[in-house]
């Protein structure tokens, strides 16, 4: 919801504040809003970030970023501001009411296997034993996912005005 672009830019620069140094960032994606809801399309991308953080406190960050920029958690699927999830943590497997790594979903998600390929392509899902590019060709996903534009630089973050 709102200037997708913007709280994209917004949440990277709380991410690399926050968390740790952006080492890479994929092209932002537009696809259809994925889920039971109509609603507006999604833009998404990945990001590669450095961190000394453990995985829930990650987590827990991620979802603080959230809530200042608006998210409430109304709906399951529903529409949103925006949306921070971890896909891996390294190799780490973990199950936890916070957070599960790698992501229960990330094989199943066209709109997020095509920007983890891009900058990723060899990484390896660590209970799958599959690459990104190989989670990507094997993905029964039907919605379409198209190049919104080029990553905007780690360090050259787009800082939106009433966020």
């Amino acid at each position: 919801m709102g200037n997708r672009a913007a709280s994209l830019s917004w949440a990277r620069h709380q991410i690399a504040q926050l968390v740790g140094p952006v080492l890479a960032a994929s092209s932002l994606y537009e696809t259809a809003a994925w889920g039971p809801i109509e609603q507006p399309a999604f833009l998404n991308q990945v990001l590669l970030v450095q961190t000394a953080l453990p995985a829930p406190r990650v987590m827990r960050t991620l979802l603080a970023i959230e809530q200042s920029m608006g998210r409430q958690r109304l709906q399951a699927f529903g529409p949103r501001t925006i949306d921070l999830d971890i896909l891996y943590f390294n190799q780490l497997e973990l199950a936890t009411p916070l957070l599960t790594v790698p992501h229960p979903r990330l094989a199943n998600r066209r709109f997020t296997l095509v920007p983890l390929a891009e900058i990723a392509p060899c990484q390896l899902h660590p209970t799958l034993g599959l690459s990104s590019t190989q989670l990507l060709a094997a993905c029964t996903d039907p919605l379409d996912v198209k190049k919104f534009s080029t990553a905007i630089e780690p360090g050259n973050a787009v800082l939106p005005s009433g966020l």
